[in-house]
């Protein structure tokens, strides 16, 4: 026979009450039950627990030894309750998420705060790698949910629409087209040269959808696996970009970059949050989609 929580409950409550018969009535056991299960344990265990006294049972020894270890094995088990009931911040939140590049350094550290608020000093653990890359460690449930920056082409993903980003297209103030005072036509920006993201980039991919149909192909003046890079090499005059307003708005603001003025429209792009279709949402999981959700929201 094995040593059960359930025998501990019920040593503990005689332990408070002094009696199997009020012991009874704070688990909610007959008496015999609560008679029987402790007879039990002192058995599993070879050891009497209590001094019968009178009418009362009074911790020995033996219980004395017992008393500690068995208080913290029934807060131990009532902290696991609450851990996944999502009632105790204190508790670590266990979730693994992904994000795409620009969303992770930019945008999720704020989402983060909010999380550290509800759950205490646990946050999710973040890997931050390209769109392709998270879609699948997310298809592969390596982690929880993600959050990427272009289309997802992964099998067995549920996607909804988290976040619209505008998209500018910048250089450095030396750049020639910068130079020009006039909208530059799709000739001009055809034969400028373009800093890009590698493939499997959401970047990479948001940036030809709305490109290419108009300019055909972009001259690839060099590839960079982050949009930091490429940022600064566009600052340093390598070339022409087009990232995100949030990336750029340090240095459009310091004149280490311009945006140009162009003949396109407006360009802007989606956001996903992303998760497997087949996860089971945990109480915290949920609690932390509806954060994700409500930052969508105020952005809006």
């Amino acid at each position: 026979m094995a040593l059960t929580l359930r025998q501990l409950q019920i040593f503990l409550a005689v332990a408070d009450t002094g009696s199997t018969s009020a012991a009874a009535g704070q688990i909610a056991l007959s008496q015999s039950a609560t008679s029987a299960a402790l007879n039990e344990l002192e058995t599993l265990l070879g050891a009497q627990l209590f001094d019968r006294v009178g009418k009362r049972l009074v911790l020995n020894d033996n219980g004395r030894l017992l008393l500690p270890q068995a208080r913290q094995m029934r807060d131990a088990a009532a902290s696991i309750e609450r851990q996944f009931a999502g009632a105790d911040p204190s508790v670590p939140v266990s979730l693994q998420m992904g994000a795409s590049a620009t969303i992770g350094i930019y945008l999720l550290p704020q989402i983060l705060a909010q999380a550290a608020q509800q759950y205490g000093r646990s946050i999710p653990q973040v890997t931050i790698a390209n769109t392709a890359d998270i879609a699948a460690a997310v298809a592969a449930f390596k982690v929880d949910i993600g959050l990427i920056e272009g289309p997802c082409h992964e099998a067995g993903l549920l996607v909804e629409p988290w976040l619209t980003d505008q998209m500018l297209i910048v250089a450095a103030p030396t750049h020639p087209l910068a130079q020009l005072r006039h909208l530059l036509s799709f000739a001009e920006l055809n034969q400028a040269g373009w800093l890009l993201r590698e493939a499997g980039s959401g970047t990479r991919e948001a940036v030809e959808q709305a490109l290419v149909p108009y300019l055909h192909y972009l001259r690839a003046a060099g590839e960079f696996s982050n949009s930091e890079a490429i940022k600064y090499g566009a600052a340093a005059g390598l070339g022409i970009a087009c990232l995100s307003r949030v990336v750029v708005a340090d240095l459009l603001a310091s004149g280490q970059l311009v945006e140009l003025d162009t003949m396109l429209p407006p360009l802007e792009r989606n956001f996903y949050l992303i998760r497997q279709s087949k996860k089971i949402l945990s109480p915290r999981l949920t609690g932390f989609l509806e954060l994700c959700r409500h930052a969508s929201r105020m952005a809006a």
